[in-house]
């Protein structure tokens, strides 16, 4: 089929229907939470019948306009998070429908659906649905070949995708399975190969299932939302994740809105939508939580860290600790937290903040309902060389009580330099600093400052003067941090100074990203 007509597209509406149908029995049991709802295969479902049913009563003139039909019931059908996303992702398809629809408009089509169903979602979560549908959108970018090409192409990345899911996700993994919603990603994908090709509807893909029934200690909340005005989603967004996590506020693109949260109170996730809106068609279920690993089961405990600095993150990813990167200056929201905390393996989950104002955020989603299942805790830190103090000495054969007061002990232990750049006029305890000026801190207080500009030579001369005062009280390990603004060898000539003038002291040095200082020095 060189190009997409109404008939096609009802016949693959029907298609989706009937896979969803035969595989809704395995993804329902694969339940885990909260990377699925509690019935994923059942919600797509419900909403791919919804939608087909809407088709079904009209009489389109063409594939656009019977897109356009199919988006709309499935947005107002959408049951679940993952009815939800899948709604948006018809919805992308349907947004991207003009002109010939041949296999350049799927292609571009595909990556419309991959930035909507995304952006519905508050916080995505790596090794889900929306994993898979941004592979697939990657792998037929600009693509140029005939319809059916592009949709097998598609189909054929999104199983390879499902297959890598448990590698992205602890949880899965936990449980030895792939990705519910991603499973049912590839059914659709698989449909429409089906209708395009006349290859078999059901294709074999890998999918292993859990038979346990968890306790219910969580809700998921869904509504239709009418009435609210575009700029208001943000707050309701917000709001939302302050709930719950697991938050879609996600646009039929006719003015009504599917609204979702996993939370724990039921009426404030309604009355967040009452004041901006008319809730209508209100759905609430229970949701459940997967199995506890049971000693000597597999991986009980988990380090996290919440930090500022993209390079630094990657920095910690690379040595295995999920990782919350805040953009400088900011705070995560709540459903940050509890998202970081889901990505964490086994119950009891260990987080190293990388300041102040990150360890006030986490000591508040430890205690957030939704965290309820973890024993979480936070060992609070005030600079990024804490956390990586801590992790120096987290040891994971140790028993978890001794192996936290350990990396406690380290954080606490490990004193804190700065080097920052004066951005105007300020009075200082040790004199007046003007803009442009080196200032130097230790353990937040001001020892010193260093005359503009702020050239290599100044700032290695200022970083040796602030590191003697503080190895003068002993120390063994110098850890530098270069900020955004470092020069590019300012590191190895630190490292050089710092082994002539104290040749006992081993210095670890690492690039962080980090906006508002130059240099962030710890010594152990």
């Amino acid at each position: 089929m060189r190009v997409l007509d109404a008939a096609a597209v009802s016949a693959w509406a029907a298609g989706c229907v009937h896979s969803l149908a035969s595989l809704r029995p395995a993804i329902d049991e694969i339940n885990v939470y909260p990377v699925a709802d509690s019935d994923t295969g059942s919600n797509m479902l419900f909403t791919m019948t919804g939608a087909a049913a809407e088709l079904a009563a009209a009489e389109p003139e063409n594939a656009a306009e019977a897109l356009k039909i199919l988006a709309r019931g499935a947005v107002a059908s959408a049951k679940g998070n993952s009815g939800v996303i899948l709604s948006q992702v018809v919805r992308g398809l349907a947004d991207r429908a003009e002109g010939d629809l041949d296999g350049p408009w799927l292609a571009r089509a595909l990556g419309h659906a991959d930035e909507v169903a995304t952006g519905a979602v508050s916080r995505p979560v790596a090794g889900t649905i929306l994993t898979v549908l941004h592979s697939v959108a990657l792998a037929v970018r600009g693509d140029t070949s005939s319809l059916g090409d592009i949709a097998a192409k598609a189909a054929k990345e999104a199983a390879h995708a499902l297959e890598k899911t448990p590698e992205q996700l602890p949880a899965l993994a936990r449980a030895g399975v792939v990705d519910a919603g991603a499973r049912g990603l590839v059914a659709v994908l698989d449909a429409l190969v089906g209708v395009l090709t006349g290859a078999p509807l059901e294709q074999e893909h890998a999918l292993e299932v859990r038979t346990e029934t968890p306790e219910a200690y969580a809700w998921e909340v869904m509504y239709l939302l009418d009435g609210v005005d575009e700029a208001s989603l943000p707050t309701l967004r917000k709001e939302l994740s302050g709930l719950g996590d697991s938050v879609t506020v996600a646009g039929d693109g006719s003015g009504s809105h599917a609204v979702h949260v996993h939370c724990a109170d039921i009426g404030a996730a309604i009355e967040a939508g009452l004041a901006l809106g008319r809730p209508r068609k209100i759905r609430v279920e229970p949701l459940v939580t997967p199995t506890p690993i049971e000693p000597g089961g597999g991986i009980d405990r988990t380090v996290v860290a919440v930090v500022h600095g993209g390079a630094l993150a990657e920095l910690l990813r690379a040595e295995s600790i999920p990782v919350l990167a805040v953009p400088e200056g900011g705070t995560p929201s709540v459903e940050d937290m509890i998202g970081l905390l889901n990505e964490a393996a086994g119950r009891h989950v260990t987080v190293l903040p990388g300041s102040v104002a990150l360890t006030a955020a986490a000591d508040t989603a430890a205690g957030h309902a939704m965290a309820a299942d973890r024993d979480v805790v936070v060992i609070p830190c005030a600079s990024p060389v804490q956390v990586l103090a801590a992790l120096a000495v987290h040891d994971a054969g140790r028993r978890t009580n001794d192996d936290v007061v350990a990396m406690a002990e380290a954080a606490a232990a490990t004193r804190r330099g700065e080097l920052r750049i004066a951005q105007e006029e300020s009075l200082t305890w040790v004199g007046r600093a003007q803009s442009g000026d080196v200032v130097g801190l230790v353990d937040d207080e001001v020892v010193l400052i260093e005359p503009a500009p702020a050239s290599e030579t100044n700032l290695v001369a200022a970083a040796m003067k602030v590191l003697n005062r503080m190895l003068a009280l002993g120390g063994e390990l110098v850890t530098v941090l270069s900020g955004a603004a470092a020069p590019p060898g300012v590191a190895e000539e630190l490292a050089e100074q710092l082994r002539v003038e104290h040749p006992e002291v081993e210095m670890a040095g690492y690039a962080s990203g980090q906006a508002d200082a130059v240099l962030l020095m710890g010594v152990e």
